[in-house]
């Protein structure tokens, strides 16, 4: 009997050139869905056939309420160690497997420069001036070179960003609830005494923590005052880390330069939403991510997972 698989939200297609699904055989049939599918009962009627569901990051969430709804669904695979939208004890309950893949932690350190760098020198005001009059020099960068950039979480991609900010002659501060003076020694930067110091301190605020009870919510709006009207923050990480009425207000009111964002309270970004015409955001699509190394991760790691699933010897599993 074969097995129908649903690969969700891939927007790009990507499943099908990153891995080589015909090693599953006959054993599975493989669709790709490349558009979200917003409504619940829809959404619900397109998976009710499917043994096996491959989600990309928290795209769509499964929380316990959607997975009972789902009585054919036995294998859900994450990309990813980690899904915070999946309700793990209920998929347990559901007797669903979940099983995660490997990731590289550089694609979003990247980004985050890539970020922070625009940012700095006005990338995409300039090109878009230079591309629609010829406007030339219309604005006067932000030096890297002697600032300060102020991390919020040290792991693999904040040491990552704090070994290029130290290339660039920048001040690296750190902080995050548990962080300690010897991981900061480690890594050969200043471990802030609190979060309000490195954030009056910081040209730079870059966010990467992972998102949980204690950090949802971490910056308010009291946070946010404290940085400069001069410095920038900069997200890779996770939207709910940052009250996000509070930041649009500091970003509509010019009490913070300007702010680079990759992750958002609703994606995809709604036509309507702030971050689409304030001048001073620069937001990518969740790209953090999206990178060839990534994909070939995720996705020949999905396959990886259903083989052994199939063959009764789970891998890489979160239930």
């Amino acid at each position: 009997m074969t097995l129908q698989c649903i690969v969700l939200d891939d927007y790009q297609q990507a499943a099908v050139r990153y891995a080589d699904w015909s090693t599953l055989g006959s054993a599975v049939a493989v669709t790709v869905l490349s558009e979200h599918i917003e409504d619940e009962d829809a959404l619900i009627e397109r998976l009710a056939q499917a043994e096996i569901l491959v989600i990309m990051r928290e795209r769509t969430a499964f929380p316990a309420a959607r997975l009972r709804r789902l009585p054919k669904l036995r294998l859900l695979i994450t990309s990813g160690l980690r899904n915070a939208s999946i309700d793990l004890n209920a998929a347990r309950d559901c007797n669903i497997t979940v099983c995660g893949t490997s990731s590289a932690s550089e694609p979003p350190a990247e980004l985050t420069w890539a970020l922070m760098l625009a940012l700095a020198r006005h990338v995409p005001q300039e090109n878009a001036a230079l591309r629609a009059n010829g406007r030339w020099q219309s604005s006067v960068g932000t030096d890297l070179h002697g600032a300060t950039l102020g991390l919020l979480g040290l792991g693999k991609i904040g040491k990552q960003v704090a070994r290029v900010g130290q290339a660039f002659g920048m001040q690296v501060l750190a902080w995050s609830p548990n962080l300690t003076q010897a991981r900061t020694l480690e890594a050969g930067v200043v471990l802030a005494p609190s979060k309000e110091a490195l954030l009056e301190a910081s040209d730079f605020v870059s966010i990467h923590l992972v998102l949980g009870e204690r950090s949802r919510g971490l910056l308010g709006a009291a946070d946010l005052a404290r940085m400069r009207p001069s410095a920038f923050l900069i997200n890779t990480s996770r939207a709910a880390i940052v009250d996000q009425d509070a930041l649009v207000q500091a970003l509509e009111h010019g009490r913070i330069a300007g702010a680079g964002l990759d992750v958002f309270d609703l994606e995809p970004l709604p036509p309507d939403h702030p971050y689409r015409r304030l001048p001073n955001v620069l937001a990518t699509p969740h790209l953090g991510y999206v990178s060839a190394r990534n994909y070939t991760s995720y996705f020949s790691g999905a396959v990886e997972n259903i083989s052994a699933w199939l063959a009764g010897a789970p891998v890489r599993t979160l239930t």
